[in-house]
Order: C-alpha cells, then structure tokens, then sequence
C-alpha cells in the first residue's frame, strides 16, 4: 500500500539537507530514508527528485515515498474464515484493529494454512483493491479473543513496535481464574515476575520459574537466565475484579509479550484459568467449568497514531462464553 510523508519546510530549518530534516522532523530512521532513495520519485523537493544532502529553503515541500504497491502478502492464501465476519473496531490509513473470535490462529500455521485471522484481514484489503502487507502487531494464541492490530506500512509496524516495548501501546486483558481471589481496590494492581522457560521439546507447553530464597535455587535460576533459547524474562500484573468461592475475574497488564505467558504465570500463583486444557487439571475446571477454552480475553487497547500522535483507545465487549459466569462484567468497565 502506498505511504507518503509530506512536510513544508520552516524557518527554524532553512539551510538544513534534506535528510536532516527526514530525520529530525519526520522521525524517519536511516534505513527508512535509505530504503526510500532506490524507489521512482522516493525522496522529493517540490515535486522533483532530489538527493537528500540538498540544503532547504523556507517554504519548500519535502516528500517522501515510504512504501509502494509493490509490498503484499501474496504468501497469504485470501480466504475469508467460514461463518465468521471481520469485526474491524478501528481503521485509519496505517491501522487495522479487529476483534479476533476465539478459536481462531492469528497467523497461518500448521495445517491452518487459509483460516487464520491474517488470511481474512488479506481478503478484506483485496475486497478494497488495497496492497497491503500484513503485518500483526503482536499475537494472540488461538484460544484467546479480542483486540489484534495490524499496520498498514513497514514504519507504522517499526514505530508500533516500539510503542509495545516501551509501554505506550498497553493491551489489557480480561481473564477467569480458578479460585478466589480478594477483590481489588481500584488502584490496587498484583505483580508476578518469573521467568519462562520451555517443557522439554513440547511444542507448545511453558512453565514459570519460580524465584526462591535459597542459594542453590537462585544460582539455578541465574544460569538458566543466561539461556534466551529456554528462559525468558516475563513480569505480568493483575488486579482483581469479581470473587466468589469457586473462581475470580481478573484484570491484565504485561511487561513482556511471552508465548502463554499469562496462563502461565496464572498457573504459577495457583489460579490458573478457566478451560485451559493445558494448564489446569483441577476438579473444577475438569467437571465444572462450562467454558471450552482458556478464559483470556484481549480487552483494551490503548496507543498513538504512529504518524500523528493522537491517542486511540479502543474497547471491545465482554465475550458471550464469560457472560455465563454472571454479575462479574458489571464491573468489568473499571
């Protein structure tokens, strides 16, 4: 999909090149620019083509040609997901947000080769005669619901990035847990920070390591830190929405973007949630539970338009399968 930038130059950067002013102004980084000098009419002064260590002047328009037509998923089989309709929340010319179904894998895999979430968003932008590469931003595993996004353009997908990994872009969660859980006060949030680490050569299974005051312990755990391949740093945070005796509604926030990561850790303080097939083995969640997956729902979203700045919030409702366990969404708009 084509992306330009177009900036009028100002007192303040007369005499300036070109490429200063990409890179002060438009927030642009050298790979971007560098990228943009190989395409027809990629870097323009006043319409014409010019190399970036040209000097400005007051009043000149500096255009900037980020992407062209010619990026596209055409790696993506364009399949639309059988009896399901995209539900976009949110769009704008660099962003897609859409409400994932649980059940559905966000990305092609395995033999889900044309009915993940990516193949649809793939047909949607061919409906629209639109050349999109697609680019999640983040994932969400194939039992768990809720907010994905995707970026429209590489530099929207590179500065998102950085929005997730420096806390800008936060995406809250909504999650039924085994067991009670005292309910919160409004500004009262829980921390849980243990590592992860892969089971053996399981392809999915994940366990927390736990942290313990014994010295034997933590040099084990030092030594497994130092191995990115198996152990991974993971801080989670949670706060309590509803309580009863047999399960609590709980709300999330993460440090880290960890595979399982809140089941996981949710696991390792002894709530684990609600129909998780993997992570919960107890008597409840074996023949009392009547939801058919893990409970986690990828409820809020909140970030900045990657180009402008301006705040987006973005809100999707509470799923019908955790509206069984009744009263708690009430007071899930805390």
């Amino acid at each position: 999909m084509k992306k330009y930038l177009t900036i009028t130059v100002r007192e303040q950067m007369q005499g300036m090149t070109v490429e200063k002013v990409l890179y002060d102004y438009l927030e642009l980084t050298k790979k971007q620019v560098s990228r943009a000098k190989f395409r027809p009419d990629g870097i323009c002064k006043n319409k014409v083509q010019c190399r970036v260590t040209e000097k400005v002047s007051m009043g000149d328009e500096i255009c900037i040609c980020l992407e062209t037509d010619e990026i596209q998923s055409a790696q993506l089989v364009l399949a639309k997901i059988q009896g399901e309709r995209l539900c976009i929340l949110y769009e704008d010319e660099d962003i897609l947000a859409v409400n994932k179904p649980a059940g559905v894998l966000t990305h092609p895999a395995g033999m889900h080769y044309s009915d993940s979430l990516a193949n649809q968003v793939a047909a949607y932008f061919q409906e629209r005669n639109l050349s999109v590469c697609i680019r999640p931003i983040g994932r969400l595993d194939k039992e768990t619901s809720g907010i994905v996004l995707f970026a429209k353009n590489q530099v929207a997908a590179q500065r998102l990035q950085e929005q997730r990994e420096t806390g800008v872009l936060e995406k809250q969660y909504l999650a039924l847990v085994d067991g009670n859980l005292p309910k919160d006060q409004d500004d009262i949030w829980h921390t849980i920070d243990f590592p992860i680490k892969k089971i053996g050569n399981h392809p999915l299974r994940m366990e927390a390591v736990k942290k313990s005051s014994s010295a034997e312990n933590e040099k084990y755990i030092a030594h497994q830190l130092t191995d990115y391949i198996n152990c991974f740093q993971a801080v989670t945070h949670y706060h309590v929405l509803y309580s009863t005796d047999k399960w609590s509604a709980i709300k999330l926030k993460l440090d880290t973007g960890r595979t399982h990561q809140i089941r996981v850790h949710m696991q390792a303080i002894g709530h684990p949630l609600l129909g998780d097939s993997i992570y919960n083995t107890s008597t409840m969640n074996r023949e009392q539970c009547t939801i058919y997956r893990a409970a986690l729902h990828a409820w809020k979203v909140r970030l900045r338009q990657p180009f402008n700045g301006r705040k987006i919030e973005l809100e999707v409702p509470v799923p019908e399968d955790f509206k069984k366990y009744g009263g708690f969404y009430v007071s899930s708009g805390s």
